[in-house]
């Protein structure tokens, strides 16, 4: 009896030794004396004990490999600090542990030989302008390397790219110089074209001005032609209106004669009034001939035989 109970109990326990239970995620490789024999897929699973065993658990789920900051050369001879991050998986759990020793490590090594590699063939403007083009590549070169440890990189990103504390300075002054720069040119233009709109301003204003004094000197000129035009109708008109009344009324012509004489002397007074300092001579013997002259001017026109206007 007892011996039955010993052997359930040894049955029992060598049945839960090879029970083997695998994580969702995860793949196990199973060893027959120390030789490579199969990979066991997440649940439950069986194997021989004592001839069996687990040789490798490991996740096949998407990992992080960090990068440390690694000192690099730029083409141009400049030194920068540069790390990154790499995404990665297991593809094949066999290769991964049976052809590589420590993948963690040889994984990072080989990173960071392909961005030294990578940040050398590039000066140091374009490290800044051409990381997605750095990563594309490092993602190439990376999977392309890890493709025989049974690894799959699916991301590599760059995180910063820091050059040395004396170039960093000298950026800092160059940048401040480049903003100084484009700060004086913005002002310069917008001074120019400040004093371009000005001048033009005032060349439109004196075109306008220009334009107006020549329309005023228009609108007087036209004026003063229709004033000089209106006061030779209204003497024409007067004239005409003396001569009909001489020839209707011939004493008209001695009321005529009165008031010419009046203006002749009226004239002197007007003279003497204006501003400015003048002389006029004026004989007394001339007005009678002068009256005279103009009486037979009117005696002339009071015997013309009268015309009435034609219509």
């Amino acid at each position: 009896m007892e011996y039955i109970v010993g052997l359930a109990i040894v049955s029992a326990l060598g049945l839960w030794n090879s029970l083997k239970i695998v994580n969702q995620g995860e793949e196990a490789l199973v060893a027959t004396f120390g030789r490579y024999n199969r990979k066991l897929s997440p649940g439950p699973n069986f194997i021989i004990p004592i001839m069996d065993s687990i040789a490798y658990r490991g996740s096949v789920k998407e990992q992080v490999l960090d990068i440390p900051p690694q000192q690099c050369i730029t083409r141009d001879n400049v030194p920068i600090t540069a790390d990154a991050v790499i995404y990665w998986r297991i593809i094949d759990m066999e290769k991964a542990f049976y052809r590589v020793e420590n993948l963690r490590l040889a994984m990072t090594n080989i990173v960071l030989t392909q961005i030294r590699a990578e940040l050398g063939n590039l000066e140091l403007d374009q490290t800044f302008t051409a990381r997605n083009h750095i990563n594309e590549l490092l993602l190439r070169d990376l999977d392309e390397s890890t493709d025989p440890w049974g690894v799959k990189v699916t991301r590599v990103e760059l995180r910063d790219i820091l050059p040395a504390k004396a170039v960093q300075e000298s950026m800092e002054l160059q940048m401040t110089a480049e903003r100084k720069k484009r700060a004086a040119i913005l002002t310069s233009e917008g001074e120019r074209e400040s004093a371009i709109n000005k001048a033009r301003g005032q060349a439109d204003a004196q075109l306008l001005a220009a334009e107006a004094s020549q329309k005023s000197t228009i609108l007087r000129a036209e004026g003063e032609r229709q004033q000089q035009i209106l006061k030779a109708r209204a003497i024409a008109e007067s004239a005409e209106i003396i001569s009909q009344k001489i020839k209707d009324n011939p004493d008209a012509a001695k009321a005529f004669e009165v008031l010419f004489a009046l203006g002749y002397l009226d004239m002197g007074t007007v003279i003497g009034k204006s501003e400015g300092s003048k002389v006029m001579f004026m004989d007394p013997r001339t007005i009678p001939a002068t009256l005279e002259g103009v009486k037979s001017i009117i005696g002339d026109m009071s015997h013309e035989p009268y015309l009435p206007e034609e219509k």
